[in-house]
């Protein structure tokens, strides 16, 4: 904060120096604007000591009209202020604007591939009213308050200089401790602003993730992140509230003090010859201009203040001099790489740490080499209690090595399958078991170490690329590996074009289709035998979509493929063929034959081109197996989702 206000200061100073006159107009309409101030502790004095207790109701009703005359012209001053303000705070808001402006069009001519900042709206908009509203607030009450009790401390010696040995000690200690809190209310604003974000942009990062938080088996890991982040925002919260608290005691100290020492010393102002008048007008100086000007002088300098300077270090930082505290707002975890030590793979938003939060899991039987058996047995599932089930008594058998391809229409339950399969939902009927064990056992290997779910949204974090690829990856992998997995389903090119795997990457610079191929890579790349792609390759070309399936198919383990292009139904062993009121599970040949759905989605075949459907990736020995069970969505689109081979 002190450095923030060494940079601001002399910035500031020029910004007033060149509206100079527009600031003696100001104090000109201040001063008369202020004059009832002096006038009201005086007139009221002189009215009880002049006119009521001398029987002289004249008299006092005069000094009385004097004064409300007084108020009058005040507010009629009140014009000229507002109209010096505007002259001040406009144009601060104009050049915030400007630089704002020319920084965000600076930052994208040097950087063109760089995804666009979009916190620049927010600072066109939001933070640039917020730094005028904020400096004119600050304007109107530190101009009222320098005029207010200068009119007050006027009118006090005016009356009689012994009100001044009262009032003026307490007021100008509490002024004093108030300054000396400024900066420590600053640096706890300041505190509280980056925990409270910071603890908003993990909770966004995890809603936008939790599917990869519950496929990692990571939820302890992120619950825990995230409360250090509750109890970080929370210890702010506690400091704030405390130099608040010196606050309000520095405005007791300087507002209510006076006024409690001139009551119990009035008896001795008395006797040393000063009249109830004066008495009474001194009390109408404290209650009436001092301790309100006083009041909103602390609240808005803590306040308004301390956001001003907030604001305003964040909209005049240079490019490339952002504020230490913008990269706090990034969640830490996405920053962090896989290491080779053993440990738990994290979610799609924390990454991996070194050292494992739960105990090693019983030992189980190893996976078969051709990879694990899906079995779904009388599986049931419906989006809350009252819904009507997407899946109903489905029976599905996966057989170990085999690849698989989903399709239906849109909204049908595809998605939903893929989602059980890896456990992130749970049934409502029946079992699901990945090589003869529950899919969602409360114990037993990390689920992450035995399938993976990549979705169609892509996650990619802050990082560099060799991080992005090991990220499922617990006990590491050699860079042979990473070459190796980054050639096969084709993200060469792009780990050539960012300059290597330890390239630092800013996922919204890079494209749906990048994100998509480093998934992808991470996916090949990692120890998992069931691979489940949920239209994990939507955003890239046909010819990148076939080399990425043919590599995950010559990858051993079993694959599940939601497709999105009939192609990929063509290079699959078997189809699961999703229709609203009934699963059917069969070879591409055989559901050209007997679907008319399928015929539909595969963009209404003739049977002349049966001959063209066999499976180019299919593993020998696999065959054609029963398919039981129902799927009730009659509310899907019945539109086709496989686009033709192109």
């Amino acid at each position: 904060m002190k450095t923030s206000t060494a940079r601001l200061a002399p910035r500031a100073m020029r910004f007033l120096r060149r509206r100079t006159r527009v600031l003696l107009l100001l104090a000109g309409w201040s001063l008369l604007e202020s004059g009832h101030t002096f006038l009201g502790g005086y007139g009221v004095a002189k009215a009880l000591d002049d006119g009521f207790l001398t029987g002289h109701t004249d008299v006092g009703l005069a000094w009385l009209a004097v004064t409300a005359l007084a108020v009058v012209i005040g507010g009629l001053a009140g014009r000229g202020v507002f109209r010096g303000l505007a002259d001040l705070v406009e144009p601060l808001r104009d050049s915030l604007v400007r630089q704002v402006v020319a920084r965000s069009l600076t930052q994208a001519v040097a950087k063109p591939a760089q995804a666009a900042d979009s916190a620049v709206i927010s600072r066109l908009t939001n933070q640039t009213e917020i730094a005028r509203d904020s400096f004119a607030g600050l304007v109107l009450v530190a101009r009222s308050f320098l005029f207010t009790a200068a009119g007050a401390l006027l009118g006090l010696l005016s009356l009689a200089p012994q009100l001044l040995l009262i009032v003026v000690p307490p007021l100008v200690a509490g002024l004093l401790l108030f300054l000396a809190t400024l900066r420590p209310m600053a640096a706890r604003q300041r505190a509280f602003l980056e925990a409270d974000e910071a603890l908003s942009t993990r909770f966004g990062a995890v809603a936008e993730g939790l599917r990869d938080v519950v496929a990692c088996g990571a939820q302890e890991q992120t619950a825990a992140r995230a409360y250090g982040l509750i109890e970080d925002e929370a210890r702010a919260a506690r400091h704030l509230a405390g130099w608040s608290a010196v606050r309000c005691l520095a405005l007791g100290l300087a507002g209510q003090l006076p006024i409690l020492l001139l009551l119990v010393t009035a008896p001795w102002l008395l006797r040393q010859g000063v009249t109830a008048g004066v008495v009474l007008g001194a009390l109408t100086y404290l209650t009436q201009s001092l301790l309100p000007a006083l009041h909103t002088l602390m609240n808005a300098l803590g306040s308004a203040g301390t956001r001003l300077l907030v604001v305003l270090d964040r909209l005049t930082t240079d490019s490339g001099q952002e504020p230490a505290t913008t990269a706090h707002f990034a969640p830490t975890a996405t920053h962090s790489a896989p290491t080779t030590t053993p440990t738990t793979p994290t979610t799609a938003h924390s990454a991996p740490t070194a050292t494992p939060t739960t105990p090693a899991p019983a030992p189980v039987a190893p996976t078969p080499p051709n990879g694990p058996r899906v079995d779904l047995r009388a599986v049931t599932f419906a989006y809350g209690p009252g819904a009507q089930p997407v899946l109903h008594d489905l029976d599905l058998t996966v057989q170990p090595g085999e690849h698989l391809v989903v399709v239906g229409p849109s909204g049908i339950g595809k998605s939903t399958l893929t989602a059980l399969i890896a456990g992130l939902l749970a049934p409502g009927h029946g079992e699901i078991r990945v090589d003869g064990r529950p899919v969602r056992a409360p114990s037993g290997p990390d689920p992450s170490l035995q399938r993976v779910l990549i979705p169609q949204q892509a996650y990619v974090f802050s990082g560099t690329l060799r991080e992005n690829l090991l990220y499922l990856c617990p006990d590491g992998a050699s860079t042979s590996a990473l070459e190796s997995s980054s050639e096969a389903v084709g993200l060469g090119p792009l780990v050539h074009r960012l300059g290597g795997f330890d390239t630092r990457i800013a996922p919204g610079s890079l494209s749906q289709g990048e994100r998509q191929l480093i998934a992808l890579g991470r996916a090949h790349l990692s120890p998992a035998p069931l691979i489940l792609l949920d239209e994990a390759t939507c955003h890239l070309d046909p010819a990148a979509e076939l080399r990425a399936e043919r590599a995950f198919a010559d990858r051993p383990g079993t694959l599940i493929i939601v497709a999105h292009r009939i192609a990929s139904a063509r290079r699959a062993d078997r189809i699961l063929l999703l229709d609203g009121t009934r699963a059917t599970c069969d070879t591409h040949d055989e559901l050209l034959a007997r679907s008319a759905l399928y015929r539909d989605l595969a963009g209404s075949w003739h049977p002349q081109a049966l001959g063209r459907g066999q499976g180019l990736f299919r593993k020998p020995g696999l065959k054609p197996v029963a398919l039981t069970g129902q799927l009730h969505n009659p509310s899907a689109s019945m539109r086709p989702t496989l686009g033709p081979e192109s």
